[in-house]
């Protein structure tokens, strides 16, 4: 017996177009195709889509799924994979609550959020690694900008640290409007997007010369600012850090 795609939608309450998705990615593929075009589906592909929801609510990637359904992996080794990272999700996504809590009080009135509460539930190791890295490059130096950073941030408030962040997605997309447009990273119009870059680092720390150079540095070499980068295109990165080395040269 065949089960024409209609009829496996209605059954399995997945839509037509994801079973068309799901042929195309070669995860589920109809048992034949009539001379009409549409798919038809029988048993086996019934069970097999059974078992791809299953592990779809479960939280697994298609990509993974596929993987178990080829047998590349054990369903139960994946499980427990994912397991670990659901627990470590639900612990960061806690941090995250009662961060959002705080702030909430702290906006109606209550104590202020401490500094070391603010970005509580975002990857503080992360930014540990970065601080290690500009002391292990420049040295003293680094460091005492890093201190000055923490000090000018002590008073800010969790609104004040998400307009800051707030003004570095507009900074990325004025620089990736720049790129797009093959504006040539030293010219006039990059370096006035690279003084708003400049002052907005100055809220949090002054650099001069050579560690605002190295800033533009460590977008291209440190992996995680490059991946958030070159996201948006290959040699973004690039471009940003030339942009604040014509910066540097021309106005520090």
């Amino acid at each position: 017996m065949a089960w024409s795609i209609a009829q496996v939608a209605r059954m399995s309450k997945v839509t037509s177009r994801t079973l068309r998705h799901y042929d195309a990615i070669g995860l589920l593929e109809p048992a034949w195709i009539g001379g009409n075009g549409y798919r038809y589906y029988e048993r086996e592909q019934l069970l097999k889509l059974q078992r791809i929801l299953l592990l779809r609510d479960l939280g697994l990637g298609l990509d993974t799924v596929a993987e178990v359904l080829d047998g590349r992996h054990r369903t139960v080794d994946v499980l427990r994979n994912h397991a670990r990272w659901l627990a470590a999700e639900q612990e960061r996504l806690a941090k995250l609550a009662r961060t959002v809590s705080r702030t909430i009080e702290e906006l109606e009135g209550g104590d202020e959020v401490k500094m070391e509460e603010l970005f509580d539930g975002f990857d503080a190791d992360r930014q540990a690694r970065y601080e290690a890295e500009l002391v292990e490059r420049y040295g003293d130096q680094a460091q005492e900008h890093i201190d000055e950073g923490k000090r000018r941030m002590k008073g800010w408030t969790k609104a004040d640290a998400d307009g800051f962040m707030a003004e570095w997605n507009t900074l990325r997309q004025a620089y990736a409007e720049l790129f797009d447009a093959g504006v040539a990273a030293d010219s006039p119009r990059a370096l006035d997007v690279t003084d708003r870059h400049y002052r907005w680092v100055c809220r949090s720390w002054t650099p001069n010369r050579e560690s605002y150079t190295g800033l533009g540095e460590l977008y291209v070499d440190a992996p995680d600012f490059k991946v958030q980068f070159d996201a948006h295109a290959e040699g973004f990165a690039e471009y940003v850090r030339d942009a604040i080395a014509a910066y540097a040269a021309a106005r520090l």
